[in-house]
């Protein structure tokens, strides 16, 4: 049903239609920013990784190949790439801490970003088995680097790699069931 929506919608954007890319952020804005909320811990990059996933979204709607993924799922790591970067650039420069003294998550607000991106999707991820769950849920819902997953497993970087494409797949096929 998510496709049927989006994919005409992201279809319209590329044609450079301003209210089905209105239509598309209004849909997709929320899970976007509650993955990217979850990663940075800061409200303030957050919504600037937000802000630039969807510049990239309005300028490149024309490269999403569906063949790859659902549209929300492109959108997604558009805003993941964006929030790394926004984390390595903050990490390095030792500008701003990661969080923000007014946002205080509990068990309540912080909500998984896996609730959210799609419903079935906790459902799925309770399938896979629990290294891949573990590998996937710190890389994507964490938002570590592949060798920050290593580090923090304790295992080779290509185990790290299969576990999570394995693990990728098996959700994907899941998904779309």
């Amino acid at each position: 049903m998510e496709q049927e929506t989006l994919l005409p919608l992201l279809c319209g954007t590329a044609q450079g239609k301003k209210q089905d890319f209105a239509r598309l952020y209004q849909i997709t804005s929320g899970q976007v920013y509650a993955v990217v909320l979850k990663m940075l811990q800061n409200t303030a990059l957050a919504e600037e990784a937000t802000q630039d996933a969807y510049i990239k979204v309005w300028h490149n709607a024309g490269s999403y190949q569906r063949g790859k993924g659902t549209v929300l799922t492109w959108i997604i790591s558009i805003a993941r790439y964006r929030a790394l970067d926004l984390m390595r650039h903050h990490k390095v420069r030792k500008e701003t801490p990661l969080d923000d003294d007014d946002h205080h998550p509990d068990e309540n607000s912080n909500i998984a970003a896996s609730e959210l991106a799609h419903p079935k999707l906790n459902e799925c991820m309770d399938e896979l088995d629990n290294q891949q769950r573990q590998a996937i849920h710190l890389a994507y819902f964490n938002g570590l680097s592949h060798q920050e997953v290593v580090d923090h497993l304790s295992s080779p970087l290509g185990t790290i790699k299969s576990w999570i494409r394995r693990g990728l797949q098996s959700l994907q096929r899941c998904l779309s069931v």
